[in-house]
């Protein structure tokens, strides 16, 4: 059984506080595990989760603040201790290569070399992942420091249809030539075509949008996201602060979903500000202008992505054996 979902290891901002560890989100898909943004703490925090080093296949930076980064040094030193053996990619801006060389030789340990660097630079970044059942795509955001957002887009396929493949007589090695070749001779001579026996598979897709103003950037980042995990550091009340720190509101964040299509929204990387009385007002602002689903995300969650999206099938009348 596949597993999608997110792992929420901290939802603070800038400055932890006792209920939010700083940044971390282990999002799992299918045997690969993309580690964003782990600040400081978030080797502690996959413990308490249940996740493990082996668990990471990748490790995405989206800055060099270090509520988002000052984990790397645990992170990567348990990634040698526990011996992971598999290729961990790193991808980290640039610009920012001198902090990240900085934070993966922070201390003396054995070391790993398992860890494969991509610093990314330019508007627009495919990430390669060799292997990945998805694409990984990093987009440049509007922030005080070079900041990026991903976004994980799995393809189209097409899921066959059971009572079509036995209506026409395909069963059997049949079924894999009609899937590899786009068709194949039934056993009544009847040429049967991949679209009389399955529906369009739309792909799953999630986002990360983590510290940034509105721009450009983050609609094709969200565009159709079953999951998108967003900062919301402020409310509606400070949107001038919000601005000026190149950070967005629970509103805003709500907006942003609402115009992409996205069906299930989490809200995170809140300001010390705000009590923790004050989590509630996330939602309910988002929810003024985004109908779907909210979460407010807690440390230690875990947010499934949603189901695939069902495509129903057309009437099958006619759509025996002519």
């Amino acid at each position: 059984m596949s597993t999608r979902d997110l792992v929420i290891l901290g939802t603070a901002s800038a400055v932890p506080t006792r209920v939010r560890n700083h940044n971390g989100y282990l999002l799992r898909w299918d045997g690969h595990g993309i580690l964003f943004d782990p600040g400081e703490g978030t080797q502690r925090q996959m413990l308490h989760a249940g996740v493990s080093a082996n668990d990471i296949t990748c490790l995405c930076l989206t800055h060099f603040h270090g509520d988002h980064c000052l984990g790397v040094p645990g992170v990567v030193q348990r990634i040698a201790r526990d011996g992971v053996a598999h290729p961990v990619r790193a991808v980290f801006p640039a610009s920012g290569s001198e902090y990240w060389r900085r934070l993966r030789h922070a201390a003396v340990f054995a070391d790993t070399d398992v860890i494969d660097e991509e610093p990314i630079a330019g508007a627009e970044v495919r990430i390669g992942l060799p292997g990945a059942p998805f694409t990984l795509t990093a987009r440049r955001l509007s922030h005080p420091v070079e900041s990026y957002g991903y976004r994980l887009e799995e393809p189209d396929g097409l899921t066959m249809l059971p009572d079509r493949l036995a209506a026409h007589g395909v069963a059997g090695p049949l079924v894999g030539t009609l899937q590899r070749e786009g068709s194949v001779v039934a056993p009544n001579g009847r040429t049967v075509t991949l679209e009389e026996c399955s529906v369009p598979r739309p792909g799953q897709k999630a986002a990360f949008v983590m510290d940034s103003r509105l721009c450009d950037a983050v609609a094709p980042l969200a565009a159709g996201a079953d999951l998108l995990v967003i900062e919301s550091t402020f409310l509606g009340a400070d949107a001038r602060l919000a601005e000026e720190y190149g950070h967005l509101t629970a509103a805003q964040a709500g907006g942003v979903a609402a115009e992409a299509g996205v069906r299930r929204l989490v809200l995170t990387h809140f300001s010390e500000r705000y009590p923790a009385a004050d989590q509630r007002r996330f939602a309910e602002e988002a929810a003024t202008v985004f109908g779907g689903d909210i979460v407010v995300a807690r440390d230690l969650d875990r947010v499934p992505v949603p189901p695939r999206r069902r495509v129903v099938p057309a009437s099958t009348a006619g759509a025996g054996p002519a």
